[in-house]
């Protein structure tokens, strides 16, 4: 049986939460955020946004991870400390 994209998504925010926990520490302000972007439900996309002094180095690491467990990505780049990753699955 094979998974709806947003399962599969799910799955992958779920594997970059654990990737990059160091990022995401509880009670405080976190350098890495995931949102799944759902509004088109035939075509849902994993954001992850990096909010950090140098985002881009690990807006490259997270993008590499992302690519590496079959995700395409894009980026978009708001500045020097706000970068995010989208990612989506077929």
């Amino acid at each position: 049986m094979t998974k709806e994209p947003i399962e599969v998504l799910n799955d992958l925010a779920d594997q970059v939460a654990d990737e990059f926990k160091a990022y995401r520490r509880p009670d405080e302000f976190k350098d890495v955020s995931l949102i799944i972007e759902n509004s088109d439900e035939e075509h849902p996309t994993l954001i992850v946004h990096v909010d950090r002094e140098d985002a881009e180095s690990l807006a490259d690491r997270i993008e590499e991870f992302l690519r590496a467990s079959g995700a395409r990505t894009e980026r978009e780049h708001h500045s020097d400390m706000d970068v995010r990753v989208l990612a989506t699955v077929d």
